[in-house]
C-alpha cells in the first residue's frame, strides 16, 4: 500500500467532501428541503441539533474527526482496487465515488428498517453521498494521480 497516496487521497477526499457538504449540499439539503422533515424526527436526533437555534459548533469536532478517519478507509481502498478501473486518473476516482456513495446510499436506507426515519430522509442522503463522493473521488484521483502516482 502507498502510504503517501492514502494519505494525499484521504486529504483531498476529506476536504471537498466537507467544504462542499457544509457550503452546498448542507445549504440545500439539509437546511432548505429537510429542515421540515427532521423536525417531524426530532426524537432521532441528539439534544445538540433539537436546540433552537441548533448547536453545530458542538458537533463539527466529531464530525470532522469521523469523516477523516472515513476518508482515509475510502482513499486506502482506492490505492488498492484504482487499477481496476478505466480512464484518466479523475475518472477513476470518480467511479470509486460513485461506487461508495452507492454503498452510503444502500445502509441509508436499510436504517428506514429499524428507525422512524423517513424515506424522504434517505432518498435526500443518498443524493448528498452521491453528490459529495463522485466529486471527492474525482478530486482524489486526480490529486493522487498528479502528487503520488506510482
Amino acid at each position: 500500500m502507498n502510504w503517501k497516496q492514502v494519505f494525499l487521497g484521504a486529504v483531498v477526499f476529506w476536504v471537498v467532501t466537507n467544504v462542499f457538504g457544509m457550503f452546498v449540499t448542507g445549504y440545500l439539503i439539509h437546511d432548505k428541503i429537510l429542515d421540515p422533515e427532521y423536525r417531524a424526527h426530532s426524537q432521532l436526533w441528539v439534544p445538540e441539533l433539537n436546540q433552537d437555534p441548533p448547536d453545530m459548533a458542538a458537533l463539527i469536532p466529531n464530525w470532522l474527526t469521523v469523516s477523516f478517519i472515513s476518508s482515509l478507509v475510502v482513499a486506502g481502498i482506492y490505492s488498492r482496487v484504482k487499477g481496476s478501473f478505466s480512464g484518466p486518473a479523475w475518472k477513476k476516482g470518480l467511479t470509486w465515488g460513485f461506487c461508495v456513495g452507492l454503498l452510503a446510499s444502500v445502509s441509508y436506507f436499510a436504517l428506514t428498517g429499524f428507525m422512524a426515519l423517513s424515506t424522504k430522509i434517505a432518498i435526500w442522503w443518498s443524493i448528498d453521498a452521491l453528490i459529495l463522493y463522485v466529486l471527492g473521488g474525482a478530486a482524489m484521483g486526480w490529486a493522487v494521480a498528479k502528487w503520488a502516482s506510482d
